[in-house]
């Protein structure tokens, strides 16, 4: 059964440490991290600082990335495609040996935060060994094992995830909405406490599994 994971990098053990150490208020967040061949690794990157000139001098000399690009700019994040070209050795067991995929990668000044799917649990035992055998610290938050039906795949219980797709078919996210509280309830045979209980909590969890990786989003609309 596929398994994702997330953990915990220190800053230090992993890429652009120079950046994010002589950058303070940087942060990167990953949205796609491929392993391109030896020890490079390939991740679009979004990078939001207050200070876009120290960034790009302190990318230009960084050690750990080579071929910088610019892809895109917006009023407070830089969106980057860059190589990874040092302190990537977990990145490229995961993807290669453990038959893993990055989901995302988000990095700040102490730490980086991966969110990671493996095949089976036995995959996620190989980077384990791997970390032991070459001192690499990867510490797990959080485990969850993607179930078949869709509530496992997105962290939530049945009950959520039935609460969530009535709400939804029945127009309550809707604007104007087209039906309350009181009516989803009665369909569902539960108590208006429960439902927004239900929905609360559903609604978190979705966030958790499809947006926040160590940080609240940056973007908007």
């Amino acid at each position: 059964m596929a398994t994702v994971v997330t953990g915990t990098v220190p800053a230090g053990e992993f890429a652009l440490e120079r950046t994010l150490s002589s950058v303070p208020d940087v942060e990167f967040e990953c949205e796609r991290v491929v392993e391109s061949g030896g020890d490079i690794v390939m991740p679009l990157t979004w990078a939001r600082a207050d200070d876009p000139e120290a960034l790009e001098a302190a990318l230009a000399d960084d050690p750990t990335v080579e071929e910088v690009s610019l892809l895109a700019e917006f009023e407070e994040e830089r969106l980057y495609q860059m190589n990874w070209v040092d302190r990537v050795q977990l990145i490229v067991q995961m993807i290669t040996n453990a038959h893993a995929t990055v989901l995302e990668a988000y990095g700040n000044g102490e730490e980086w935060t991966l969110r990671v799917m493996y095949p089976s649990r036995d995959d996620l035992s190989a980077t384990h060994e791997f970390c032991d055998a070459h001192g690499v610290t990867f510490d797990v938050e959080r485990i969850r094992e993607l179930e078949g039906e869709p509530a496992g795949r997105y962290g939530l219980t049945r009950e959520q995830y039935e609460a969530l797709r009535t709400a939804h078919e029945a127009g309550y996210f809707a604007v104007p909405r087209k039906t309350n509280l009181d009516d989803l309830a009665d369909d569902l045979g539960i108590s208006h406490q429960a439902l927004s209980e239900r929905l609360r909590r559903g609604e978190d969890a979705l966030l958790e599994a499809t947006l926040l990786v160590g940080s609240t989003p940056w973007r908007t609309d």
